[in-house]
């Protein structure tokens, strides 16, 4: 019975739907997480992008399993310099889905 309901616990952590969840903090400096959740395992792509809606870094982009997932971006471009305070956008892709959040440096 033990083993049962431990395995029932894990099935119930998986998510049931995929999700990109707001970065926290929010505002941030001079980093934040970016919580996300994929229900079946798949190729994901995590962007961010500046505010003319330019990709400024690719913070994922590959297979990941099924669970809850998190990234950090530490407000660097994709050359490792610090970007300026402002509005940033998050976007993610994997399968079937895209959702976009938005995000704001202080410094």
């Amino acid at each position: 019975d033990q083993l049962v309901g431990a395995h029932l616990d894990e099935v119930r952590a998986l998510p049931t739907e995929f999700a990109l969840n707001q970065n926290y903090p929010n505002p941030f400096n001079p980093e934040t997480i970016i919580p996300f959740a994929l229900p079946k395992q798949g190729d994901v792509r995590v962007s961010i992008y500046n505010i003319l809606g330019q990709e400024i870094l690719l913070l994922a982009d590959g297979h990941k399993e099924a669970g809850f997932h998190r990234l950090i971006w530490d407000g660097k471009d994709l050359t490792g310099r610090s970007v300026g305070s402002g509005i940033y956008f998050i976007r993610m892709t994997a399968t079937h889905f895209t959702d976009v959040r938005k995000m704001l440096l202080l410094k």
